[in-house]
């Protein structure tokens, strides 16, 4: 499918590795000019060099997406080499504690996610809408988790700040009806993240006996809704869990 991505201006958050870097590959791959946003300059440079022969090259800008002035300096450098910004790809995130009772976290812990998930995502969006107004195409994409529509033992501020990510765009949506605005919430992926916090290592995610999402399938479904091939589209939440969540909680009963 032609994503007709070409020559467009992508800024991806947290494409240092993960589902982000998958965006990065993807939307270079079709063209599009690529800027990442990101804290960690050697594994962002990394993914940079793997783009270099390309015929657009993605670009790093460092930047802390829970500081406000980081965020301001990095709008204000894609707005100065490009003039517009045609999407926004909210990837960056963290886990936080895993495996911890509501009560065992940390102040600092829970303030730590909230900073990264939540106020990251207002950040991004608060100035990066007015270079998307200048733009035909104009989108923005979260990286939601179902995590943000159903809770997982362990893992309560991922999946409150979640939950808010998802109501903040949908916010967006309402408040800038101009501006396409898409969730995808994809279940358990392979990442350097999800393989640490489930103590898969470098091993295999068979023995949790779950199905795993690989980063690249949802770069596509990312990619699908920043293109103008999803324009129908508009406040979505694009589940990516196999079908688990519709699934019923009964035991399997036997119809006479």
């Amino acid at each position: 499918m032609n994503l007709d991505l070409e020559h467009s201006v992508l800024v991806v958050t947290g494409g240092a590795s993960g589902i982000g870097a998958a965006c990065v590959r993807a939307a270079v791959h079709e063209g599009a000019h690529v800027v990442i946003l990101d804290r960690d300059a050697n594994k962002t440079l990394a993914i940079v060099a793997e783009t270099a022969s390309a015929s657009r090259p993605a670009i790093f800008i460092e930047t802390d997406v829970a500081d406000e002035m980081s965020v301001r300096h990095a709008i204000d450098t894609v707005a100065k080499r490009f003039g517009r910004m045609d999407s926004l790809l909210l990837c960056a995130g963290i886990s936080g504690p895993v495996g911890q009772n509501l009560a065992q976290i940390a102040s600092a812990d829970w303030d730590r996610v909230m900073a990264v998930n939540v106020r990251g995502v207002f950040l991004c969006a608060k100035y990066a809408l007015p270079l998307l107004s200048r733009s035909t195409l104009a989108t923005i994409v979260l990286l939601a988790s179902d995590s943000a529509l159903f809770a997982s033992a362990g893992m309560t501020p991922y999946c409150a700040s979640k939950a808010a990510a998802l109501m903040c765009a949908k916010g967006l949506c309402v408040d800038h009806p101009a501006i396409r605005v898409n969730s995808v919430c994809p279940s358990v992926v392979d990442t350097p993240m999800s393989r640490r916090d489930l103590g898969i290592g470098t091993g295999s995610f068979e023995s949790l006996h779950i199905p795993v999402i690989t980063a690249d399938d949802v770069a596509r479904h990312v990619l699908f809704y920043a293109s103008d091939v999803s324009a129908p589209a508009n406040g979505t939440t694009a589940v990516l869990d196999f079908g688990y969540a519709v699934r019923s909680s009964f035991p399997p009963i036997h119809f006479v």
